[in-house]
């Protein structure tokens, strides 16, 4: 079976690098991973043109804010992280991820990332979290955030049946569907555990894959010092950081974090952001 332009080094010497054909875990079965910034790299000509006239249009926008249009303050549109157009081919970014939810503290959350102007990507588990709060899945979605999947009850995918698996994935997109009517692209394995036969399910159900390079351990600790001090410290540019809305010290350490960030002249974005103008790819592993 041919492989895409992102995934196309098979070679020995390709394994160290970012784009590789990587032997999974389970055995002999293989799947792709590539980086973001290999993935904005290996964007067609096309999506690349259509990126560009974007930009020109957002900065057209931005120069008439309040005469011809509502400017660079104006909302993000949708759920899937659209928004404002940011080009990582040239900031400095770093995408926001939140695992888990949601939960009790999403809402002070999404009151601090508006207020900050940052928009996320949320990796939603369903049981106990999108049934039980429908509510906070309509407020992410409608506030610009990204909408991904976490799976329905946190199985870990590469220890149950494949059946299984795809109803743990599948069962979460048609329960975001119903509330939103917008379907995730993208999910988060637990554990980031995959393998080719969960890549294989991904690609069918229209999913990339996403894991990431900052933890800052939050099930660990309720010390919002000490989280921050951990994303802070393992941050560079493409990074994804992974964080947990659950947890009781993880929404007060957010602002100390953007803050941090932004000083450091880092552009805050979802996933989706981060690998335009390449989109996300089905099956694809993205790991930074």
């Amino acid at each position: 079976m041919p492989k895409t332009p992102a995934a196309r080094s098979t070679s020995i010497a390709g394994l160290l690098t970012a784009t590789s054909l990587v032997l999974a875990v389970s055995g002999c079965a293989t799947y792709d991973v590539t980086a973001p910034a290999d993935a904005r790299a290996d964007a067609p000509a096309a999506a690349v043109k259509e990126k560009d006239a974007r930009l020109a249009a957002d900065a057209d926008g931005k120069n008439g804010a309040g005469k011809n249009g509502p400017g660079e303050n104006a909302p993000a549109e949708g759920g899937d992280g659209a928004g404002s157009d940011v080009d990582c081919r040239k900031a400095k970014c770093v995408a926001l991820t939140f695992d888990a939810g949601p939960s009790e503290n999403t809402d002070r959350l999404l009151d601090i990332l508006k207020k900050e102007q940052v928009h996320a990507t949320f990796f939603m588990l369903g049981k106990n979290h999108v049934d039980k709060r429908p509510a906070e899945v309509k407020r992410i979605d409608a506030e610009g955030h990204e909408l991904a999947n976490h799976t329905w009850s946190h199985q870990i995918l590469t220890e149950i049946d494949p059946a299984e698996a795809k109803r743990e994935l599948s069962r979460l997109q048609d329960a975001v569907h119903k509330i939103t009517g917008k379907t995730p692209r993208l999910m988060r394995p637990p554990q980031g555990r995959t393998d080719g036969e969960v890549s294989r399910i991904s690609k069918e159900l229209g999913l990339a894959q996403v894991l990431w390079s900052v933890t800052a351990k939050d099930y660990q600790t309720n010390d919002s010092a000490l989280i921050t001090k951990r994303v802070l410290e393992q941050t560079r540019r493409d990074g994804i950081i992974l964080l947990h809305d659950i947890y009781q010290g993880t929404v007060p350490a957010v602002p100390g974090i953007l803050k941090e960030l932004k000083k450091r002249g880092y552009t805050v974005v979802t996933v989706s952001q981060l690998l335009s103008p390449a989109q996300p790819e089905p099956g694809m592993v993205y790991r930074p």
